[in-house]
C-alpha cells in the first residue's frame, strides 16, 4: 500500500492527550473505536467507517451532544492496538476542529486484567479548539468505560 499523506501540522503545534485503564480487551476496545463506534460516541445509523488505513470515514456524534459532523482519512490501522486518524468536525461554526484537519491516535496497551487507553490529539488550530478537546475527550474516555461495563 502506498504512503498515507498525513497533514501538515507544522503550524499548528497545539496537542492534548489524556489516558484511561478500561476494563475491557484491546480487541473490544479496537472495535469499539472502528466499526461499534455508534455504541458510545457516533449517532447510531450515521457512521461510516471501514477499519483499513487510507479509507474515509464519516458521522454524527450522539445527538445529545448536539449534531456535529464528524469525518476524516484514516491513517494507521493495527488491529487490537493502534488507530490513527484524521480527525475534522465543526458545522460551520467555530467549534470541534473548526474544520482543521488534525489527527488523532488511539493506542491501546494491555495491562492486567484491562487495556490502557492513550489518545493523542494534535493539530488544533486555536486555543478554545485545543481547551474544548481537553475537556471532551476524558469524558468521552469514561462513556466509553461506562459502555463496555455495562456490556459484560
Amino acid at each position: 500500500m502506498p504512503d498515507i499523506p498525513y497533514p501538515d501540522l507544522s503550524d499548528r503545534p497545539r496537542e492534548m492527550s489524556c489516558e484511561r485503564l478500561i476494563p475491557s480487551t484491546p480487541a473490544a476496545l479496537f472495535e469499539a473505536w472502528t466499526t461499534r463506534f455508534d455504541l458510545w460516541f457516533a449517532q447510531p445509523g450515521t457512521l461510516a467507517l471501514t477499519p483499513q488505513a487510507g479509507q474515509p470515514y464519516f458521522f454524527y456524534n450522539r445527538d445529545d451532544w448536539g449534531r456535529h459532523p464528524h469525518y476524516g482519512r484514516l491513517l494507521k490501522v493495527q488491529p487490537h492496538a493502534l488507530i490513527e486518524m484524521t480527525w475534522l468536525t465543526g458545522n460551520g461554526e467555530r467549534i470541534g476542529t473548526e474544520g482543521a484537519e488534525t489527527v488523532l491516535r488511539i493506542e491501546l496497551h494491555p495491562d492486567g486484567p484491562g487495556t490502557r487507553v492513550q489518545l493523542t490529539h494534535s493539530g488544533f488550530p486555536s486555543d478554545d479548539a485545543l481547551a474544548g478537546h481537553i475537556e471532551n475527550w476524558p469524558l468521552a474516555l469514561d462513556i466509553l468505560a461506562d459502555c463496555l461495563r455495562a456490556e459484560s
